[in-house]
């Protein structure tokens, strides 16, 4: 899909706000950082986003994470590749991204036992957020286009 509108660029300050968001969820909490990066590729996984795809699996490769590992996050539940805490987010950020009604108790109550207060609060944000930035790129036409000798991406 060709790029619809630069959204960066129509809307600076909400786009600003989002990346403001990000930025604490990488300085002011204690998520992990692959951990929140196995999170943002299974919400865009189940968004089609292919933006956040690239980019996602992109941050997993820095932190050198094995392909093996990147490429299980589809189909997680059949894997033995997670531990039981990024198994946890993973149900978790599937229930959220997935609201057909509501999010099931059963659900937290498992989130609940590896996640509690301000970590699943923050965890729930950082689901919240990049189901945002799904959204955009996916409604705008966004690409992943790393530069050359980068990783780095253009929207």
């Amino acid at each position: 899909m060709a790029l619809r509108l630069r959204y960066t660029e129509a809307a600076p300050e909400a786009y600003e706000r989002l990346v403001a968001l990000g930025h604490y969820l990488n300085t002011g909490t204690a998520l992990e950082a692959v951990l929140l990066e196995l999170v943002y590729l299974r919400a865009s996984q189940m968004n089609g986003c292919g933006f956040c795809l690239g980019m996602h699996a992109a941050e997993l490769r820095k932190h050198h994470e094995p392909e093996s590992r990147i490429e299980a996050v589809a189909g997680w539940r059949e894997s033995d590749a997670f531990t039981p805490r990024e198994r946890a987010a993973l149900a978790w950020a599937e229930s959220v991204t997935d609201l057909s009604g509501h999010v099931p108790d059963a659900e937290f109550a498992a989130v609940s036992e590896f996640f509690e207060g301000k970590d699943l609060a923050d965890l729930t944000f950082a689901i919240a957020g990049i189901n945002a930035w799904n959204r955009l790129g996916v409604a705008f036409g966004a690409e992943w286009r790393p530069r050359v000798g980068t990783e780095a991406a253009k929207s």
